[in-house]
């Protein structure tokens, strides 16, 4: 296959994924290894070939392939395969392993080796993935593939500079040059691109400019080996400086100064150094520290350890109508699941990939429950107060269809108690001090809340805690009260008018997704969870719990 019918083929995958229109969350890298591969021909070794496919819309879409290693039965590859991740989104991968001899490079059945399925979702949180090879028939082998994902960093990290220059050139008749020092970052197109300009010491030759912090990114665009200029002035009250001289570095150069050394360049001014036959240098220029600070991103906290709790909390109030009623919201149809089951799939079937324990508490308020039938805002439905957690999103669904028939529907719509009861157990995951755990707690309610000023006290709490709330409304209610509660259009206060330390809030309506498919709800509601759980833990200082081996591959060694 051409390269460039490859790249179309990848540009068709990722169109109709919504790849381009959807916000990247971030790009993950993914190395790929085999262990213990045979080929039916025993005698040679397989010349494998690893392909990574995409599912979208149902369909198996090749994303890229590695390169062939020569008879090779535990083939770690070289080639590493970029992929966009969106926490927001399933993304279904499949790793196909191909026997390619020599003399074809076409695909045959007889040169599959086996393939593994699974989610990018569970890489990412796993780090490393390793899996049998299923051969045809779904039979598993004896062959097994690892899959490690390195989270493209870099973009967000920033720099903190520290210059001072020595005997610089005096451009000034009554006084000493007032010097000022400009870095530039020369583009792949040979532009230049002003990232700072310090302020001006005046009346000094042995300047010692204020420290400034500038994003990794503006600085070099994340390549520590990009062509960096610098230029220093000599102030003048009119605008036209007078040039002192100019010198280039890069960043990796920069890093010199990380740990108490010092970097210098000369100064030059090309002109005097045509002219000036002894000329030296117009001065000394210092970069006296330089530092490195990190911002950990979603996947760095994933990937070092942090689990996401997910916590599903449902509507039994009397006015979703009588669950044995075909209008009920909860009428349990033999066929088509209620709005109430495909929102909780659709959020849930994401979440799990972020929860290695897989169980989930699931709560219901709003109903009479029994032995005595009173009114409970956050009961368990599996009736077990001691273990609300049901096995997985399948667990919660059954839970759901086996308690609506023994409970009575009734009222009112309080959801601060169940606010409140995930922000106590998030409130103890904060005492660790540790990236350990997240909570989501995800709302199905049918209409409008009757508890307002609770409730907005509840959020305003929770707001401090390392939890997010996310509000599906059900049916077809009058929804504006809720929009007050995502802080989206201004800041949520409680009744006290204290206001809330993060908007952790994201409410939709299923109405607004009806037709749509269950990744576009899901979508829109998860879609600021990343950002809420890297706010919770970059504001509190908190770093990511292990960070992994392939951390020692990012630090900047001079």
């Amino acid at each position: 296959m051409s390269f460039k019918k490859m790249s179309n083929i990848y540009e068709s995958a990722a169109n109709t994924l919504g790849l381009f229109n959807s916000p990247c969350l971030t790009k993950v890298e993914l190395r790929v290894a085999c262990k213990g591969i045979s080929d039916r021909d025993a005698l040679s070794k397989p010349d494998p070939c690893v392909i990574l496919k995409m599912q979208s819309h149902g369909q198996w879409l090749e994303v890229d392939r590695t390169e062939i290693i020569r008879s090779s039965i535990n083939p770690v590859f070289s080639k590493v395969f970029t992929v966009d991740f969106y926490f927001e989104e399933v993304q279904r991968l499949r790793y196909e392993v191909h026997d390619i001899s020599s003399n074809h490079n076409g695909l045959k059945d007889a040169d599959f080796l086996g393939a593994m399925e699974c989610t990018l979702g569970q890489i990412v949180s796993q780090r490393k993935l390793s899996k049998s090879l299923m051969k045809q028939g779904n039979t598993a082998g004896r062959s097994s593939i690892t899959v490690i994902a390195e989270e493209l960093s870099g973009n967000d990290d920033y720099v903190e500079l520290s210059f001072s220059a020595r005997k610089l050139d005096d451009k000034d008749f009554f006084s000493k040059s007032d010097p000022f020092l400009e870095i530039f970052r020369v583009n792949d197109d040979a532009t230049q691109q002003l990232v700072h300009r310090t302020e001006t010491v005046m009346n000094n030759l042995n300047p010692v400019w204020k420290t400034f912090k500038v994003s990794l990114n503006s600085l070099c665009s994340g390549d520590h080996d990009r062509k960096l200029k610098a230029i220093v002035w000599d102030w003048d009250s009119n605008g036209k400086h007078d040039f002192i001289g100019e010198f280039h570095s890069t960043f990796k150069e920069m890093r010199g100064a990380m740990d108490g050394r010092q970097v210098q360049w000369e100064c030059i001014n090309p002109k005097y150094r045509v002219k000036k036959k002894n000329y030296k240098n117009s001065g000394i220029v210092i970069l006296n520290q330089c530092k490195i600070h990190k911002m950990h991103s979603f996947l760095d906290y994933i990937m070092g350890g942090c689990q996401i709790q997910f916590t599903v909390a449902i509507d039994f109030t009397a006015s979703n109508g009588d669950p044995r009623n075909s209008c009920s919201l909860h009428y349990i149809h033999p066929y088509q699941p209620n709005e109430y089951l495909k929102a909780l799939v659709a959020v849930g079937e994401i979440c799990q990939d972020y929860d290695s324990d897989k169980m989930f508490p699931a709560f219901g308020f709003g109903a009479r429950i029994p032995p005595d039938f009173k009114v409970s805002h956050d009961f368990a439905i599996n009736f077990n107060e001691d273990n609300p957690e049901c096995a997985g999103i399948k667990g919660v669904v059954e839970a759901y269809q086996s308690c609506l028939p023994k409970i009575q529907l009734y009222g009112p719509t309080n959801i601060a108690p169940i606010i409140q009861k995930v922000a106590s157990s998030a409130s103890e995951e904060m005492h660790t001090k540790e990236a350990m755990q997240y909570f989501i707690l995800l709302i199905l309610t049918d209409g409008v809340i009757t508890d307002m000023a609770d409730t907005r006290e509840a959020i305003v709490h929770a707001s401090h805690l390392p939890m997010s709330v996310i509000i599906v409304g059900i049916g077809n209610a009058d929804f504006s009260d809720m929009q007050m509660l995502d802080g989206d259009d201004g800041i949520l206060r409680s009744p006290k008018g204290e206001p809330v330390l993060r908007d952790i809030v994201q409410f939709v309506p299923f109405r607004n997704f009806k037709h749509a498919s269950p990744a576009a709800l899901a979508k829109s509601v998860l879609a600021e969870v990343p950002n809420q759980v890297v706010d919770y833990y970059n504001s509190k200082g908190i770093k990511p719990q292990c960070l992994p081996d392939f951390e020692s591959s990012r630090t900047f060694e001079p």
